[in-house]
């Protein structure tokens, strides 16, 4: 199997997004964060993204030559209109907005609308706290989930991200989508031909799949049942309610060229991590009572661990997908 450095990882994706009508500065910013989920192990949001995204590139379900604007509706709210572009230069200008804001209010949001599919929602909200933010992340996605009871998708997977930034250390990050496990994960099982474990996902008909196809055309289970789906009621409203942005029942797939542009929304909250006085040491001490546990671990600390090993011995990458990639 192919080895690639991240530098050539990036170099490649970027390229091939480049030849399917895509600036270079969005190709950029798009390759650094697929070729980043890959480091860290999360493939289906990684690599295997490239093709679908250039797909849609080709034929302006995304436009990868949008440059998101942005207003100010409140003094600590920013608004950024993702112009059906990637979401990544949006969500990273509102990373780049945001800590100021919240610096001199405490507490500020940013809210994107006609946005795209976000990625690993932790690597914005690690940034975040890397700037000294608590943060939070709300993002709908396409409906593949359906309410409580019933079986018509109407919620996405609709990712919650969270960090919290801890001294002299890397954050803690939660990123959990509120089905039961990623969707990527179904699309992954397609792709090897192979089976889906029972209790993922359901058929059309609100039966228990582990066909891969029929859970595609099917709905997600929910993370946690019927607490699941409420979770999920809430980040629609969040995060594409409160925005503007089409609910999951209105947005068209991730995973392929058609359709019109999903048009889906993302909201980040940013709170000043010292702004009720010097807490850092409190969140350092919650640190210590988990990793004081054997076999406890910290959130996000696997993901940092399977970073640093890619950044020393590079990428493993399948002969079929680089091949489909290069030939872009």
């Amino acid at each position: 199997m192919p080895s690639l450095s991240l530098v050539e990882a990036e170099a490649l994706v970027k390229d091939a997004l480049c030849r399917c009508r895509t600036s270079a500065d969005n190709a950029a910013l798009v390759a650094h964060a697929l070729v980043r989920a890959e480091a860290e192990g999360l493939k289906t949001h990684g690599l295997l993204r490239v093709p679908m995204y250039a797909a849609q590139a080709k034929v302006g379900k995304v436009d990868g030559f949008a440059v998101p604007t942005v207003e100010h509706p409140r003094p600590a709210l920013i608004g950024i209109d993702a112009k059906h572009g990637f979401a990544y230069p949006a969500m990273y200008k509102a990373v780049d907005m945001l800590a100021p804001l919240a610096r001199e209010f405490g507490i500020a949001a940013a809210g994107i609308k006609r946005s795209h599919h976000v990625g690993v929602a932790g690597h914005p909200v690690e940034a975040l706290a890397k700037a000294g933010m608590m943060a939070i992340m709300f993002a709908n996605a396409p409906a593949a989930m359906a309410p409580w009871g019933g079986t018509k998708p109407t919620f996405g997977t609709d990712p919650v991200a969270f960090a919290c930034p801890l001294p002299g250390r890397d954050p803690i990050v939660v990123d959990l989508s509120l089905s039961k496990v990623a969707r990527g994960n179904i699309l992954a099982a397609i792709q090897k031909g192979e089976s889906i474990p029972e209790g993922w996902a359901l058929d059309v008909d609100g039966n228990p799949t582990t066909d891969p196809k029929a859970a595609l055309a099917g709905t997600m289970v929910p993370l946690g049942d019927a607490k699941g789906t409420a979770l999920a009621l809430m980040v629609e409203l969040l995060a594409a309610g409160l925005t503007g942005s089409n609910f999951a029942g209105e947005a068209s797939s991730f995973l392929d060229a058609e359709g019109p542009p999903p048009g889906t929304g993302q909201l980040f909250i940013a709170i000043d991590a010292v702004a009720f006085g010097s807490t850092l040491p409190r969140f350092a001490q919650m640190a210590h009572m988990i990793e004081e546990q054997e076999g406890a671990r910290l959130p996000g600390s696997r993901r940092l661990a399977m970073r640093a090993k890619s950044e020393r011995d590079g990428l493993q990458v399948s002969v079929s997908l680089l091949a489909e990639i290069k030939a872009l």
